[in-house]
């Protein structure tokens, strides 16, 4: 899988982030839509590595776009941010998790998925904790082995953004 040869750290950051590009459009496009990859804000103070647009605001039992319109419900989620991290030795930690916290506005929502090669820190999950109960803004924590997994259900006929659903009610549980 393309995955698992990509390299790790600056040399591979732009093929990590172009691959997850392609796995989420494959997992979740016509459901949701791509807005474009290392999108700015007008300023262009923010740039994020890529948004995509969720236009499921209507009820709906259509399995691939159910979940969708639960998290637009339920967090405002009617932008999506991916932030991609291809990291070589570091952890993901909170300051990757407050980076993308700024970049979550109030017109997009408040779901953000951090996307990277490595499990997250301890710290990282503490800032996400920290950022949820200050501002109501959700950050799921995805792995390349998730987005495999996602991978998976799809061929299997499954819908693959229930994971992202599961990720949101465990951490819903977890939380504290």
């Amino acid at each position: 899988m393309r995955l698992d040869t990509c390299p790790k750290g600056i040399t591979g950051w732009k093929t990590f982030e172009i691959l997850c590009v392609e796995i989420l459009e494959h997992l979740f496009v016509p459901a949701l839509n791509n807005s474009g990859s290392q999108t700015s804000s007008f300023s262009g103070i923010d740039r994020r590595d890529a948004i995509f647009a969720n236009r499921n605001i209507a009820a709906t039992t259509v399995p691939e776009l159910k979940n969708w319109h639960t998290f637009y419900l339920e967090l405002k989620a009617r932008m999506i941010i991916f932030e991609f991290k291809n990291y070589d030795k570091e952890a993901i930690g909170k300051e990757e998790v407050n980076q993308t916290r700024n970049y979550i506005k109030k017109t997009m929502g408040k779901l953000a998925v951090i996307i990277s090669n490595k499990v997250v820190s301890k710290r990282a999950v503490i800032q996400r904790n920290i950022i949820f109960n200050e501002d109501g803004k959700v950050i799921l924590f995805v792995t390349k082995e998730n987005l495999k997994e996602m991978l998976y259900m799809k061929e299997r006929g499954e819908e693959p953004s229930d994971f992202l659903m599961d990720l949101l009610e465990l951490f819903y549980i977890q939380h504290e």
